[in-house]
């Protein structure tokens, strides 16, 4: 069965090698519509299918992977922590007691308790874990592209959607936006046009809204064409001043923008005032919930990857994010385990009562994990109070669900320090390499940078022992 949307002609793994030579074409984007309908009729009915969508949950800052999935009750004090474990839906699996609601339905996850790389930078080890690929030096422009940026390239995506949001709320007297400076977050190489829609508003707030997406009823349609005429005639004398990459991703952006004002329909899957009252309140009333709950609403119309950060809603007296040099048991106790265990488990059933889980992966990681021992300090890293814990990529978890992902599964493990892979070590570039997989994305395809140089995506191993 092919699980992709009908505007989306890309490059599907699922086409045998002569296939895809027949169809006369080993790059990515070179390939033509009519040739991959050919390939299409050729491949074999048994191969699995690939999600339509993904979104991914991105807690930036590092969540203490000892604190939270890959627990050691048998470790000494100052490694364990505070917390005890508790059973999960799957037997012998063992999770954090304040991760209640996720436990229950650990039999749709998938657990890699051995990421691993040696980054401890939270603006570069950003773009390892959102690319596959370690952030170059340089400027954000010579980045390697975010898996959302690589579908928009591909052609991903359906109407005037925009093809990859990136979700980012602003909380008033928040912490400090360090991850405006991340890396891997958009289209790098592969030019700002493929950049995602950034969604900076609380869907907390009653005043929630995206854009200015809903006609004006002061405004009539003609004026409506008049403004996007002068809009055009602007954006032509903006060419002869601005790079013409910039010029062209301003226009594109304004083209989008114009569909969706005469698109309603395409513009209330940002409207979460539509949701019942009871579904915005099982995913949380809080700017993560509702995050999360808008990304579903936005896969359901059609968009390929949405990308929610989690909230700055740090301040000078709470750990930043899941960033817990201070107040590590605290914080996770009473502000981060408890909000995504809420939301996370509100999308699990949400997308299954709604048919849309195995059409949908969902990715839950960090950046890195945080040091094995409480109050260890590491260099390059920010140092930790006594109740805290300091940057640690040696080992980390990350979660998979949905998307062909089979649940109730763990992948690798750590020491029992949680301190390095103790098997499987699992790097950046092979969770890459299977997130592209599971979306029907070839991870070594060839693609081309803004000057059309040949490079290849993603150099992982796809994880298939994680694969349905």
């Amino acid at each position: 069965m092919n699980s992709r949307h009908p505007f989306a002609p890309c490059f599907d793994p699922a086409v045998p090698r002569r296939a895809v030579l027949r169809a006369g074409a080993l790059s990515l984007f070179g390939l033509g519509l009519p040739q991959m309908l050919e390939a299409q009729q050729l491949r074999d009915p048994k191969e699995r299918r690939h999600a339509k969508a993904c979104i991914v949950l991105f807690m930036w800052g590092g969540p203490a992977q000892q604190d939270t999935w890959d627990m050691k009750p048998d470790a000494p004090d100052v490694y364990r922590g505070e917390f005890k474990s508790i059973a999960t839906s799957v037997n012998g699996l063992r999770v954090c007691e304040h991760l209640p609601e996720l436990a229950q339905r650990a039999h749709e996850l998938c657990l890699i308790r051995s990421m691993t790389h040696n980054d401890v930078n939270h603006l570069t080890a950003t773009h390892h874990l959102l690319t596959g690929k370690p952030a170059p030096p340089g400027p954000l422009s010579d980045d390697w592209p975010n898996y959302g940026a690589v579908l928009a390239k591909m052609g991903r995506g359906r109407g005037p959607l925009p093809p990859y949001v990136s979700m980012m709320p602003i909380v008033p007297n928040g912490a400090p936006r360090f991850v405006e400076e991340s890396h891997g977050q958009g289209a790098g190489i592969l030019g700002p046009v493929h950049n995602p829609m950034r969604i900076d508003a609380d869907g907390s707030k009653p005043d929630y809204r995206v854009g200015e997406f809903e006609p004006r009823t002061d405004v009539s349609e003609s004026q409506l064409r008049d403004r996007e005429g002068l809009r055009k005639s602007l954006d032509g004398q903006a060419r002869k001043f601005e790079s013409q990459a910039g010029a062209e991703a301003m226009g594109a952006h304004y083209d989008r923008a114009f569909s969706l004002l005469n698109t309603p329909a395409a513009a209330r899957a940002f409207d979460i005032s539509r949701e019942p009252r009871k579904v915005r309140e099982r995913y949380g009333m809080n700017p993560h919930g509702q995050s999360v709950l808008q990304a579903r609403r936005l896969v359901e119309a059609g968009v390929p990857l949405v990308t929610v950060f989690w909230p700055n809603d740090g301040t000078t007296n709470v750990s930043v994010y899941w960033d817990t040099h201070n107040r590590n048991f605290l914080d996770l106790k009473t502000r981060l385990c408890p909000t995504t265990d809420q939301a996370f488990s509100a999308l699990l059933d949400d997308l299954k009562s709604r048919g849309l889980l195995d059409d949908t992966l969902i990715v839950w990681t960090g950046e890195m994990g945080r040091t094995p021992k409480v109050g260890q300090s590491v260099p390059g890293g920010a140092g930790a109070g006594r109740d805290g814990r300091d940057h640690w990529g040696k080992v980390f978890t990350s979660i998979l669900a949905g998307g062909g992902v089979k649940g109730g599964t763990v992948y690798g493990s750590s020491d029992r320090f949680a301190s390095e892979p103790a098997t499987n070590p699992v790097p950046p570039t092979d969770l890459a390499a299977t997130v592209y997989h599971c979306l029907g994305v070839e991870p070594r395809t060839e693609i081309h940078d803004r000057l059309g140089r040949p490079l290849t995506l993603c150099e992982g191993k796809v994880i298939d022992a994680v694969l349905k």
